[in-house]
């Protein structure tokens, strides 16, 4: 099923950037977590809009069955980062095409570069 508010990081309006300038404006994200620096939500309002949705899609945290979640970098290294206390910006550089993260109530697994 898809869940709305589980999206990326709002950045339509963003032209298109080269990697490293496209890198810049991630980190700064990151970086200045409260403000407005990039794209169209600061990443406060982008993680929490984004753990609000996910608490709708599967709950508290207190089912017994395990769930999965897709969804982009972005949103996925803030969330992380706010509920495991991992820095946002290395762990969102480490995510390859596909990755994965674990969460469970002890631990923190980013499994990167699946083949």
């Amino acid at each position: 099923m898809t869940v709305p508010g589980l999206h990326e990081h709002a950045r339509e309006r963003v032209p298109y950037l080269g990697a490293e300038e496209f890198e810049a404006a991630v980190a700064r994200l990151f970086a200045e977590p409260g403000h407005l620096v990039f794209g169209e939500e600061s990443a406060d309002a982008a993680a929490t809009r984004f753990a609000e949705a996910l608490v709708g899609a599967v709950g508290d945290g207190d089912a017994t069955d395990d769930e999965v979640v897709v969804a982009h970098g972005t949103v996925t290294a803030l969330h992380v980062s706010r509920v495991a206390g991992v820095e946002a910006f290395p762990l969102w550089r480490s995510l390859g095409l596909p990755s994965y993260v674990v969460l469970s109530d002890r631990t923190v697994e980013v499994v990167s570069r699946i083949v």
